[in-house]
């Protein structure tokens, strides 16, 4: 059985949901030859639908956008592949290292997986060509500029509501969910003919998709993740998600945002996802992302979040540790010097 790494994220380390038999060594399933799964058609439902139900690894080490010293290289060579990933492997089975001010996580806490996608692209985004976020509206540049200035320590600690919705076990928030990260990059489908389920294992976000052609729902009702409508295209399941609040922006976005997810089954043993990002108000373009997954033994477990999370008690803690200290030498507590 391969060994998956289950964590939950606080600023002080992980909350263990599930330990595998050893820490931070989960190496990636191996590639099946790309000739087997063209040459094996895709399970289907009892109704007919193509059967997409499962939990799905889509850990890599394939970046989201390419490294602009590659310019327009769209694929690795396989003299680079072997490198890259030897680098990840040592990397994860290496001896701990020490945990350094302001490091948040340990690399033996994580689990980034340590292989490049099958089609050895340099990123994960296909659309635009050059493998990059498209580049921020005039709008979307101003509201950047208006964000406050949270100081040094990139976050004020005046009360808990001054922190981000990760840290306090809100939610991922989408499209992050659905993209490659430290760990957890699981998510779990299930479907009847006329819903899907969508479960994200970062921080447990659970999407429910009509599939029976209901209307979207009306712009004055707006949700932290969106509102999903799904239906089929062939054989392809195609999400579409709207309806922000705008209260978990991703990278500036507004409540403008607009995914498109369209899922495929390519093969016995793999999950394609295609995701559209727009935003009008925040990106000159819409970009695309290509995710390819696999299978994942077992069942995916409860991400604990609120149960491990002793980030939001001890950050509050010492915050007013620091403003008793201010106060007795006389100065402003720590949160108005830092505006």
């Amino acid at each position: 059985m391969s060994a998956r790494v289950l964590c939950a994220l606080t600023m002080a380390g992980c909350a263990w949901l599930s330990t595998a038999s050893v820490i931070g060594q989960a190496p990636a399933p191996a590639p099946a030859p790309a000739a087997k799964n063209a040459a094996t058609p895709a399970p289907r439902t009892p109704w007919g639908h193509p059967d997409l139900q499962g939990t799905w690894d889509y850990r890599t080490i394939t970046p989201l956008e390419r490294p602009r010293e590659l310019g327009t290289k769209e694929f690795y060579t396989e003299e680079e592949v072997k490198t890259l990933e030897g680098r990840a492997g040592r990397r994860m089975d290496g001896p701990p290292e020490e945990i350094r001010p302001g490091l948040t996580h340990a690399q033996y806490w994580t689990d980034p997986g340590r292989t490049l996608t099958d089609s050895r692209r340099t990123s994960l985004i296909v659309e635009p060509a050059d493998g990059r976020i498209p580049a921020l509206t005039a709008e979307g540049k101003a509201r950047l500029a208006r964000q406050p200035n949270r100081g040094a320590s990139g976050a004020a600690v005046t009360s808990w509501l001054d922190r981000g919705n990760q840290e306090r076990c809100i939610t991922y928030g989408l499209p992050s969910a659905s993209l490659p990260t430290l760990y957890n990059n699981n998510i779990q489908i299930v479907q009847t003919p006329d819903t899907a389920v969508i479960v994200h294992e970062m921080i447990h976000e659970a999407r429910v998709v009509p599939l029976d052609g209901r209307p979207r729902l009306n712009d004055n009702i707006r949700h932290w993740i969106g509102s999903s409508r799904g239906r089929w295209e062939g054989d392809t399941l195609v999400v579409e998600t709207t309806n922000f609040s705008g209260q978990n922006n991703y990278r500036g976005s507004t409540t403008g945002l607009h995914l498109t997810e369209r899922y495929t089954r390519v093969g016995q043993d793999r999950l394609e996802l295609r995701l559209t990002v727009s935003d009008p108000t925040t990106w000159e373009k819409p970009w695309t992302v290509l995710l390819p997954m696999r299978p994942t033994e077992g069942e995916m477990i409860e991400y604990a979040c609120h149960e491990g999370n002793y980030s939001m008690t001890n950050l509050l803690e010492v915050a007013r540790d620091e403003d008793k200290s201010n106060a007795a030498k006389g100065q402003a507590p720590a949160a108005e010097q830092e505006r």
